[in-house]
């Protein structure tokens, strides 16, 4: 028996007064203990969605439900599930760190458990920390006591919502530890980011939103294989100056130095077409060296996605 979504969305739609439509029917589960990545470009209805699922905005239509609770008829039990972060650091500047965290913790109605915010804490790398005040924290620090904040009252599901803005490599790369040891202890976590090799390094799935519409929910290793296409960069014994007109029907590229030749092909083709090429390549007259693989990254899947034709950088 497949086991009940703990976040189910169906048919959402969120309209505002000025008519312009942020969600447009959308509809997604969300699994128990997995990490989805929710990736899409400025105004595609990411925080909406978010906003719309924590209760924060209200649906022109559709539902909600959290741990079967729906989210307008049943609010305070599902939003009882939910630890939000927020995009926008707002905290009270001249409060302690667990003064903080225990206030929020108090909002939900539970007793106080100063064991459990202590462990909290350690998690966080904020426990030597838990006594200053928030105006004295680093921007990074300040993110773990949203996140402190958000986990205070034992949530199932986190919504992180663009957790990672703004923050150092080594920081990020901290917070995905966090994340990790999360998911490993039963949360739930639904992230969004910008940036894109954050989704890559630690969601189980992915789920790309354009223009208020989800376009796809997929297991991040499948889709990466079935959309991603591969590169394979031939060495060259000798630089060319261009390349041979018997080699025109493979579409290659040559490198800017002429040292190399480059070849794209889909990953999961039957013929990938590399072996007649390679022999086309020596009848050419021409000597390899080396040969390279490169499977195309989350990134430019996400690119290809949200605006058909580009190419390079990801949509910001």
């Amino acid at each position: 028996m497949t086991e009940e979504p703990i976040v189910r969305v169906r048919d959402l739609v969120k309209t505002y007064k000025t008519g312009f439509m942020a969600l447009n029917g959308v509809s997604l589960d969300i699994r128990k203990g997995e990490i989805i990545a929710l990736l899409g470009p400025n105004g595609a209805g990411k925080t909406t969605l978010i906003s719309t699922i924590c209760g924060i905005a209200v649906q022109t239509s559709g539902s909600v439900t959290v741990g079967g609770h729906d989210t307008r008829q049943d609010y305070r039990a599902a939003r009882s599930l939910i630890g939000l972060v927020p995009q926008e650091i707002s905290l009270e500047p001249f409060e302690k760190v667990v003064n903080t965290v225990r206030f929020s913790r108090g909002l939900f109605g539970l007793p106080p458990d100063d064991a459990y915010l202590d462990d909290l804490l350690r998690q966080l790398s904020l426990h030597d920390k838990r006594d200053q005040k928030v105006v004295t924290l680093s921007g990074g620090m300040k993110r773990r006591v949203l996140i402190a904040k958000a986990l205070s009252h034992e949530p199932q599901v986190l919504f992180l919502d663009e957790p990672t803005a703004g923050v150092d490599v080594e920081l990020r790369k901290d917070m995905w530890e966090i994340v990790a040891r999360l998911r490993a202890a039963g949360t739930t976590i639904i992230l969004t980011t910008h940036y894109i090799e954050e989704a890559e390094a630690i969601a189980d799935r992915i789920a790309v939103i354009n223009k208020g519409e989800i376009l796809l929910v997929e297991d991040k290793t499948a889709l990466m294989t079935r959309m991603g296409q591969k590169e394979l960069r031939i060495e060259l014994a000798e630089p060319v100056d261009a390349i041979p007109e018997s080699l025109a029907p493979y579409g290659l590229d040559r490198a800017p130095d002429g040292r190399a030749l480059l070849y794209r092909y889909e990953s999961t083709g039957e013929r990938t077409g590399i072996t007649r090429l390679l022999n086309d390549i020596q009848a050419a007259g021409l000597h390899m060296s080396d040969l390279q693989t490169r499977q195309s990254s989350l990134e430019e899947i996400f690119v290809g996605l949200v605006t058909p034709g580009a190419s390079g950088k990801a949509a910001e």
